[in-house]
């Protein structure tokens, strides 16, 4: 299995598949009212036959070159993931997007883990835009999305039936030259 270093507090990023149903399982009981909050996860991976299907559907969007699915393990637990929901190469657009439990939130994975993502999806993969969309009442996810350097475009209003309420969707995004300008400050500030 290869994973890479998130940081020195043992955090990996690691490709996410079909064998790890019983890991998101268990990643999504220890938080699935907080991840459930904003997202419908928790009600896709209610049981093993859920997360064996979840996770199923990302392999072949992944064999299509449609979508990724990646984990987050923090001392060798799976305790969030990162994906690309969306994929689209002709176009260069994808749409990118994650969870945590409640346990490792507030330590910066999901921002170091969706740097990694977006350096591959940039220069490994051409990517010239790079999507998130986030509920306006999910300030955590919207930190993510400004400490990415991402833009807010705009609002969906009432778009997304969520728990029997329609939600509306913040749509934020970070064009290729602004997150290589963004990435070029940000070394240039390490040194």
């Amino acid at each position: 299995m290869y994973a890479t270093s998130l940081g020195e507090d043992g955090a990996e990023l690691r490709p996410l598949e079909v064998w790890h149903a019983q890991e998101v399982l268990a990643n999504i009981d220890r938080g699935r009212e907080f991840i459930g909050r904003h997202i419908g996860l928790a009600d896709a991976v209610s049981d093993l036959a859920g997360a064996r299907a979840w996770l199923k559907s990302y392999a072949d969007k992944r064999a299509a070159d449609a979508g990724s699915l990646h984990g987050i393990w923090l001392d060798g637990t799976l305790v969030g993931g990162l994906l690309f929901r969306v994929w689209d190469t002709p176009s260069g657009v994808c749409e990118a997007g994650c969870w945590l439990e409640p346990a490792a939130a507030g330590r910066g994975l999901v921002t170091r883990g969706m740097r990694v993502l977006l350096d591959w999806a940039v220069e490994e993969r051409g990517m010239h835009r790079v999507e998130w969309r986030v509920s306006p009442a999910n300030e955590p996810s919207i930190n993510v999305a400004r400490r990415l350097g991402m833009t807010r475009e705009g609002v969906l209003r009432e778009n997304y039936p969520h728990h029997g309420v329609r939600t509306s969707t913040e749509i934020w995004a970070v064009l290729a030259p602004e997150w290589r300008a963004a990435r070029a400050r940000t070394a240039h500030d390490d040194h």
